[in-house]
């Protein structure tokens, strides 16, 4: 099984990314950048791209306007030429519930455009990475009803789809809906599972229906080690799991906040908002 650290709002620095990449994660998320302010350039966006090393990192964009998509691309190869470390692969959010968001017709509000989707998909394969969404199951339960999601994932030629199993009106306490993907597997497409998973059994359940992908989100702001014990590994403490993190904040310095956050989470049933 291969896990994926969720783009966390907040959380997700370099930092944080390392902690869990040392703990397991195979794979790591940027939290979500608004495209728009890369090409502007803007100073609190341009700190979200915040590759220091060599833990794989995939860049979470937010991203509606093909217009906008292109002029990504074009500036793309001078976004990490001072630290060298490029991303390993691209990941359209598609799932963010903010009303902000979606008034832009962005984030869950893009599930449901399969002709759109399939355009900035297009674009940003020119970058030579691999292109992933991150989706809900729609907009709210009358998109899920009419499953939207499976459309999209039918239509859109990405190179991976991670579906988290909610729709962009449910909370965070209302459980994921681990039904939807017997069907999804039956696309053929490759699917990365996300949603309330925590624990060996729901691995097991995963990997029983044919998902080989997952990712983890609030599980992994509560305790790291998730990675490593989902593995077959041993736990450590929490004041263990602190110091070490606070080591790589040391090291991989970001905007106070992240650290504050990862702080306040460890070792609680938070609730936070993923991209």
């Amino acid at each position: 099984m291969k896990f994926h650290l969720a783009p966390l709002e907040g959380v997700s620095d370099c930092a944080f990314r390392t902690l869990c990449y040392n703990y397991g994660a195979d794979v790591t998320y940027t939290e979500m950048i608004r495209v728009d302010g890369i090409i502007r350039r803007n100073k609190a966006t341009m700190a979200l791209l915040d590759l220091k090393n060599d833990v794989p990192t995939i860049i979470q964009l937010l991203v509606v306007k093909p217009s906008s998509a292109r002029k990504f691309v074009a500036m793309f190869s001078t976004l990490f030429t001072a630290s060298g470390i490029k991303p390993v692969g691209v990941n359209l959010n598609l799932g963010c519930p903010s009303p902000d968001v979606i008034c832009e017709g962005g984030g869950a509000a893009l599930v449901k455009r399969t002709s759109r989707v399939q355009e900035l998909v297009t674009i940003l394969k020119q970058i030579g990475v691999p292109v992933t969404l991150k989706i809900r199951l729609g907009l709210n339960q009358l998109e899920k009803d009419k499953m939207v999601y499976l459309n999209l994932v039918n239509g859109v030629d990405a190179d991976g789809f991670i579906v988290h199993a909610r729709h962009a009106r449910q909370e965070s306490h209302e459980p994921a809906d681990w039904l939807v993907f017997e069907e999804l597997v039956k696309t053929g497409k490759k699917i990365i599972a996300n949603g309330d998973i925590c624990t060996a059994a729901d691995v097991a359940f995963f990997n029983q229906i044919g998902i080989q992908e997952v990712m983890i989100g609030r599980a992994a702001v509560r305790n790291p080690v998730v990675f490593s014990v989902l593995k077959g590994g041993c736990g450590e403490t929490l004041d263990v799991e602190k110091g070490k993190y606070l080591q790589l904040c040391s090291k991989y310095p970001s905007h106070p906040k992240y650290q504050k956050n990862v702080l306040a989470y460890l070792g609680k049933g938070a609730q936070m908002r993923g991209g």
